[in-house]
Parts: C-alpha cells; structure tokens; sequence
C-alpha cells in the first residue's frame, strides 16, 4: 500500500491518534527527531515547519511508541492503522 502525502491522510493519521486520547500540537522549537511525547498527559509535539510528507511520517513512525487502543478506533481509523503499521514496517 502507498500512502499518499495529502493533507487528508494527515487529517486521518492524527484522528487516529486522537481517538486513543492524545493531543497532538505543532510547535517551533528545536527538536531532535521532528517530536516530543510527553507521554504524562498524552501530548505529542510536532515540529510544525514540517512538510505534511514529513508530519505523516514522523506520526507513523511514532505509532509503535504510542498507546494505541485499536478497539476505541473508530472502522475507519482502524482500517488505516493497520495499513499504516504495514506501511511504517516497510520503510
């Protein structure tokens, strides 16, 4: 599967991440990795002078690292998930 690098994959990726109770939050800051997870209170923190191409992966690459609760995705959310964690383990 190829992900497409639009604006409404990002808007999908971050539902997903949304609907497992994280707040994600684009800030300028100098960031490492393009993130920071406050993993407390559940806020991820995203360069926001990325590209969408590099916020889609920089999500997905989170994933693994986030407390997804796959049974609180909505269908459709949990149609891309997995999609997604294919995608993430073939880069």
């Amino acid at each position: 599967m190829a992900i497409k690098f639009t604006q409404t994959t990002l808007d999908k990726v971050e539902k997903i991440i949304e609907e497992s109770g994280y707040v994600i939050r684009y800030e300028r800051g100098n960031f490492q990795s393009g993130y920071c997870i406050l993993q407390a209170k559940k806020v991820v923190v995203l360069n926001k002078f990325f590209q969408i191409e590099g916020k889609i992966n920089t999500l997905i690459d989170l994933m693994p690292k986030l407390e997804i609760n796959f049974d609180g995705l909505t269908h459709d959310s949990q149609k891309l998930y997995d999609e997604v964690m294919v995608f993430g383990s073939e880069k």
